[in-house]
């Protein structure tokens, strides 16, 4: 789960990797209601209203997290209004974990619920990779339009887009292409590729002309407006990760109850919807009377569950995993919850995925040399680029002195003379052995991980049918 914003989202270090068994162990639940009650008055048993809000709690906690997030992000970037990075991540950067050398996100919080809002994105040079995202207050990706398939009704750029908020009529130029959310409250991101700190002038281009206006100054003409400026608010030091995983239990329940009151749900969670109203778990509700200590229990659970949960659909070969399943939620709310813990705002599978591989060395042992052979032809198949990052074990970018963090992007690999590919990892320097694009420095000692992105990967890819290598010792 990866190429989240560029530091708007830190998530702690965590892996859902591991397949634990999760047992239930809680007495008693909040009420989360409009009337206090508690669990002797809601005509479920104990050890049910305890089950009922663990489920509240998954479902629930991409919702709450993504209201964390706009508020941290309002506090230095009005809404619907381009916040836009300007550069590439590095070591000393702590803002995101797993950070990508490949793009720059430039991020929006949308408030649809006055009018519609146009997103204009220009023409780009050569074959330069982008892609929209579109997120629902749910953290549901509802639309993913990009340089591979603009879904515009522009035959070329500038591709004109307006994103319309619930129950919104009207009528719109011929040359907007209508991308409908189901909440009023959305989170934009724009991806765009850069090819190393050289490409930054020209990335920084584009993202200028990238256009975000309410439909009514398109309509206009006048091509710009002045966004309301948030009141000044304290720096928030914790991430929205960290502050939820800090949050008290009944102020997580009062916020998601609050939360659910403007960001209407999807008609398929109705059932969901109404097991929750059992124990009292409603849109725009308040935390009954039962104690913190219970709350605790039943969060407590949840909080288990989520980031060692692993989706039957998740890919696991030759050491790699990977969710195919990304974006395409439904009713599989434990899915969209380990999604968010582990990378808010990760796009779709179709759009990108992110294979995975955890590993350790030793100098002074036989692990202290790895590598990756590709067979001719079996390169990661994309329709756009690919590139290998390694990680240190606190998930960041790893300090070493030839200052190499990936390969594959934006400085190509060399293939051997078949058309194989080996990619060599370890910590000294291989000289003239192996060249310089093939050779990604790994710890002396400890755990480190890698991350393959593959953008615009192809159905083979996705659906499992290739693979990636095993990442083997060797001598």
């Amino acid at each position: 789960m990866d190429d989240r914003t560029d530091g708007r989202v830190t998530v702690s270090r965590r892996t859902a990797l591991g397949i634990a068994a999760t047992s239930v162990v809680a007495f008693g639940l909040t009420a989360c209601g409009g009337s206090d009650r508690t669990d002797s008055g809601t005509g479920v048993s104990p050890d049910e209203a305890v089950a009922i809000a663990r489920e509240a709690y998954i479902f629930g906690y991409p919702l709450v997290l993504m209201d964390v997030t706009r508020v941290m992000a309002e506090a230095t970037t009005p809404i619907n209004q381009f916040r836009h990075p300007a550069s590439l991540p590095t070591p000393m950067q702590r803002e995101v974990v797993r950070p990508s050398l490949d793009i720059l996100n430039s991020t929006a919080w949308l408030d649809l619920r006055n009018e519609p809002m146009v997103l204009q994105v220009p023409p780009m040079d050569r074959q330069r990779w982008w892609l929209v995202q579109l997120l629902d207050a749910w953290s549901n990706t509802v639309h993913s339009p990009g340089s591979i398939r603009p879904r515009a009704v522009s035959a070329a750029p500038p591709y004109g887009y307006v994103v319309t908020g619930p129950g919104w009529s009207g009528t719109l130029p011929e040359n907007l292409t209508p991308l409908a959310m189901p909440t009023p409250t959305v989170w934009l991101i724009v991806r765009i590729q850069v090819d190393g700190v050289a490409d930054l002038p020209a990335v920084r281009a584009v993202q200028q002309q990238l256009t975000l206006v309410p439909l009514s100054v398109w309509l206009a003409g006048t091509g710009s407006f002045t966004p309301v400026t948030p009141p000044a608010v304290p720096p928030i030091a914790s991430p929205p990760a960290a502050q939820i995983e800090a949050m008290a239990p009944r102020v997580f329940f009062d916020r998601m109850c609050a939360v659910m009151a403007n960001e209407p749900s999807a008609p398929a969670d109705e059932p969901t919807l109404s097991r929750f109203a059992t124990i009292g778990i409603e849109p725009g509700g308040r935390v009954g009377v039962l104690s913190d200590a219970v709350l605790a229990k039943a969060v407590s659970t949840a909080q288990r569950q989520i980031p060692v949960y692993i989706d039957e659909t998740t890919i696991k070969e030759n050491g790699w995993v990977y969710m195919p399943s990304i974006g395409h939620y439904g009713t599989n709310y434990l899915l969209r919850a380990v999604i968010a813990w582990n990378g808010l705002g990760a796009a779709r599978s179709e759009d990108a995925i992110y294979p995975t591989l955890f590993a350790a060395t030793d100098a002074a042992g036989s692990t202290g040399r790895f590598g990756l052979h590709f067979a001719p032809g079996m390169l990661p198949p994309v329709d756009a680029f690919w590139s290998l990052t390694l990680y240190g074990p606190d998930l960041y970018l790893l300090p070493n002195q030839a200052k190499i963090y990936a390969v594959g992007h934006p400085a190509p690999v060399v293939l051997n003379s078949d058309g194989s590919l080996d990619i060599i990892l370890q910590y000294a320097d291989p000289g003239a052995s192996v060249p310089r694009g093939n050779w990604l420095p790994i710890p002396e000692t400890g755990q480190f991980s890698l991350t393959l992105r593959m953008y615009a990967p192809r159905a083979e890819a996705v659906q499992g049918i290739w693979q990636p290598p095993p990442l083997l010792p060797l001598r």
